[in-house]
């Protein structure tokens, strides 16, 4: 391994194009595993998914396009966006945040790739056996990190393949099916009208799904740490943002309103409601075709490990612009001959394995408990996250307007504050909320869950604090101030 050379060689053997970056990109927002916990809303998810598009997903998508594009801006992500207008200090807490949530993240992601091999093959104990779950994990998690330390040219040609063949392709049959559904006369699970669109805000529960409509479309920044290894990334990346803003709130309506119409909510299965769906439109013409659900089933797989792949060198791109202004040990300032910080990737997998153990290995109640504290501690510290990016975007605009840019957001500094504080008001909303025990939770878990989410909170944003404290007695490679 070597030292990133300053002229960032890297990049210098090839360019990422429009469509290799929007494929980056979408694998990191869209799924089409999320889409059962829409169909549970019923009608309503249109209703929800418009909010959360309006309030946070917009406001977040042409923010981001916006700092990305400052001069000088490109490298690093969030880290550079809140570090340059917040301070380093906080620079470093928000990158910290974005790719420690990912670390969970995961783990979930794999769980959906082993229930559908578990279908595919008719194997039920790939999903229930606890060591061959772990183990299955463990194998997939591995296989994709070090697919991906040959660059990312290697990344956006495996989440190309994942865009198109595990969220383009399953979305635009599984639409033709919903179709046919409706045009034989069968029918139709939900009701449609004013009453099942406007969902009842005076129910606390009715807020908890609200905020799981908002973080569906989390990520969309991620993959800025990219962004100047765009061919053109002044003029590219706001199409990029544009288009997948628009497109991601078009599939995730449709997909879930096609799962509400055809399985009865209280047969929908969370996990494996994709593939629940497609069988049972698929089927309904013979179980001669049950082959068709399969294939189905490895294309929705094969967007998961898009997914992932992409998820792999993001964040961790972003920690090591830190580690360069010396923010970290400067053992993580080593990339390989492709530019990939590697000893950043490993560490992270380390954790991931980690995380793994926990959830398959736990048991009983305590199972549940433990990973609802895990996913609801991944909501939490993203969010803040995500606060202040928006905090940061609003001293961009007022006290740094000046900085040249390729992009600004149309509308001129009105529209941009209200933007900001559309995402930024959503983003403290969902904080408060992911607080509040989940419907699921026994009513005996629920002061230990809100003990432990607490207790776990503190220690996830202590963690950056105190390697900022230490960043002194780390050998900086770079100097210790963002430019």
């Amino acid at each position: 391994m070597q030292t990133q050379p300053q002229s960032h060689g890297g990049a210098s053997k090839g360019k990422l194009s429009l469509l290799a970056f929007f494929s980056i990109t979408a694998s990191m927002v869209m799924t089409v595993y999320e889409l059962p916990s829409f169909a549970t809303s019923g009608f309503a998810l249109v209703f929800f998914l418009l909010l959360g598009g309006f309030l946070w997903f917009i406001p977040v998508a042409l923010c981001s396009a916006e700092m990305a594009t400052v001069e000088g801006w490109e490298e690093g992500g969030i880290f550079s966006w809140v570090g340059n207008t917040l301070g380093e200090r906080f620079g470093f807490a928000a990158i910290f945040f974005q790719w420690f949530q990912i670390t969970t993240g995961f783990v979930v992601m794999i769980y959906f790739i082993l229930g559908a091999l578990s279908y595919l093959f008719d194997y039920p104990e790939l999903n229930t056996n606890p060591l061959l779950k772990f183990l299955g994990v463990l194998i997939i998690f591995w296989s994709l990190t070090l697919s991906q330390l040959k660059g990312t040219k290697n990344t956006a040609r495996i989440a190309k393949i994942g865009f198109f063949i595990g969220i383009v392709a399953p979305v635009c049959i599984l639409i033709i099916l919903g179709i046919m559904y409706i045009a034989s006369g069968r029918h139709v699970m939900i009701t449609m009208d004013w009453e099942t669109f406007m969902p009842n805000f005076s129910k606390p529960s009715t807020l908890v799904i609200f905020v799981s409509f908002v973080l569906a479309y989390m990520g969309v920044e991620a993959s800025a740490s990219h962004v100047n290894e765009m061919e053109n990334p002044k003029r590219d990346y706001p199409i990029v943002i544009f288009i997948l803003a628009i497109l991601a709130i078009i599939i995730n309506t449709i997909g879930g309103l096609t799962i509400a119409f055809v399985i009865p909510l209280e047969e929908l299965s969370l996990s494996t409601g994709v593939i629940q769906t497609f069988a049972t439109l698929i089927l309904y013409y013979g179980k001669e075709y049950s082959w068709i659900v399969k294939v189905i089933a490895i294309m929705i797989s094969i967007g998961v490990i898009g997914e992932i792949s992409s998820w792999v060198v993001g964040p961790s791109k972003g920690m090591y612009t830190a580690s360069q202004r010396g923010l970290l040990p400067s053992y993580f300032t080593k990339v390989n001959e492709y530019n990939v910080p590697v000893r950043l990737i490993m560490v992270q997998g380390i954790i991931v394995s980690i995380w793994a153990a926990i959830f398959t290995f736990s048991s009983g109640s305590a199972s549940n408990l433990s990973f609802m504290t895990a996913m609801s501690l991944t909501v939490v510290i993203y969010i803040i996250a995500y606060i202040l990016f928006f905090i940061g975007y609003l001293v961009l605009i007022y006290k740094k307007r000046t900085l040249p840019r390729a992009y600004n957001v149309p509308g001129g500094i009105v529209v941009k504050t209200i933007l900001a504080l559309l995402g930024l008001a959503t983003s403290l909303f969902a904080l408060v909320i992911s607080f509040f025990p989940p419907s699921t939770l026994p009513d005996s878990n629920i002061a230990t869950y809100e003990t432990l989410l607490t207790i776990c909170s503190l220690i996830a944003i202590l963690i950056p604090c105190i390697l900022y404290a230490y960043r002194k007695h780390y050998r900086p490679t770079m100097s210790n101030t963002l430019s």
